[in-house]
C-alpha cells in the first residue's frame, strides 16, 4: 500500500478500479488534483480528529471534477451533478450500499457550495476541505509544509497549475454557463469572457410572473 504524507492511498479493488477510470478519463492536471485532494482532505481530517471512511472520501475526490470530462457531460445539469451521478452510476455498478453511495454523492455535488460541507459527513466535509486546499488556500497553514512538499512531489501542480485550473473549468461549463448561476463558476466565465452577463437573483425576483 502506498503511503504519501503519512496517509495511505486505499487499495481495494474499487479503489483501484476508480484510480484506472479516472486515470483513463481526465487531464494529468485533474488526476494529480484529485489524488491531492484526496489527500489535502484526509489530512485535514486526521488534524479535526475526524472519523472517515478512507474509500468513500477517495471515490468522492477522485470524480469530483468527473463532469468536466465531455464523456460525463450533461447538457443542463452542473458539471458538480454530473460527476456525482457518475460516481452514482459507477459505484452501484459494483454493489456498493447506497447509504455510502449518497454520501459519495452528496461530496461530489456540494464541493463547489462553500458553506454547507462542513455541517456535514466528515467525508463530504473533507472533499471539500481538499479542494479549498488545493485550489484556494484555504488551509494552507494548517498543513506542514513537508506535508505540503509529499503530497505535490507525488502529484505535481506543475509550472501553471492556477491557470491551468481555471482553464480546465472553463471548458467544462462554458457550453452550459446557465448552470453557473448561484455558484463560484460564474466567475469563471466572467473571467474567461469579459461579456458574459451573470443571471442576477434580484431580477429573477423582480421580474417574475407574480404581480407583487
Amino acid at each position: 500500500m502506498t503511503a504519501i504524507a503519512g496517509i495511505a492511498i486505499p487499495d481495494s479493488a474499487l479503489a483501484r478500479d476508480i484510480t484506472q477510470l479516472v486515470r483513463d478519463t481526465e487531464t494529468d492536471l485533474l488526476y494529480h488534483h484529485s489524488r491531492r485532494v484526496f489527500l489535502f482532505g484526509a489530512l485535514s481530517g486526521n488534524a479535526r480528529g475526524l472519523a472517515y471512511d478512507a474509500e468513500l472520501l477517495y471515490a468522492g475526490a477522485m470524480f469530483h471534477d468527473m463532469g468536466l470530462m465531455a464523456a460525463h457531460a450533461s447538457a443542463s445539469d452542473r458539471f458538480e451533478v454530473d460527476g456525482a451521478n457518475a460516481a452514482r452510476d459507477f459505484l452501484r455498478s459494483r454493489g456498493i450500499d447506497e447509504a455510502q453511495i449518497d454520501i459519495v454523492w452528496a461530496s461530489i455535488a456540494l464541493h463547489t457550495t462553500p458553506g454547507i460541507p462542513q455541517y456535514m459527513k466528515p467525508e463530504i466535509a473533507l472533499v471539500t476541505a481538499g479542494v479549498e486546499m488545493d485550489v484556494l488556500g484555504l488551509g494552507f497553514g494548517t498543513v506542514s509544509t513537508a506535508d505540503r512538499e509529499s503530497v505535490a512531489e507525488a502529484h505535481p501542480r506543475g509550472p501553471a497549475f492556477k491557470q491551468g485550473i481555471i482553464d480546465a473549468f472553463y471548458e467544462g461549463v462554458r457550453r452550459k454557463p446557465e448552470t453557473t448561476f448561484g455558484n463560484v463558476k460564474a466567475d469563471v466565465m466572467a473571467y474567461k469572457e469579459p461579456h458574459f452577463h451573470r443571471t442576477d437573483f434580484c431580477q429573477c425576483i423582480l421580474h417574475n410572473a407574480w404581480p407583487t
